[in-house]
């Protein structure tokens, strides 16, 4: 479980840079627990609570596909 939090947490903080107006559209970046922080005229985001949010929804989704595959 600690290998995919490391791995969201990474993903989201990639993805944030890369693509901040459609993340911010989604949430990341502003629930509680997310760092926002400003460091030569840019914004930094580590997102820690967007990563527990969205990887609790991750293996929630696992859980409910393992449960429901008729071949697995």
């Amino acid at each position: 479980m600690i290998r995919w939090v490391a791995v969201i947490f990474l993903g989201l903080t990639v993805f944030y840079a890369l693509l901040p107006w459609i993340l911010v559209k989604v949430g990341v970046g502003r629930i509680i627990g997310d760092v926002q922080f400003k460091l030569l005229d840019r914004i930094f985001v580590l997102p820690f609570g967007s990563t527990v949010l969205w990887s609790a929804l991750a293996f929630l989704i696992a859980e409910v596909v393992k449960r429901t595959c008729a071949f697995c």
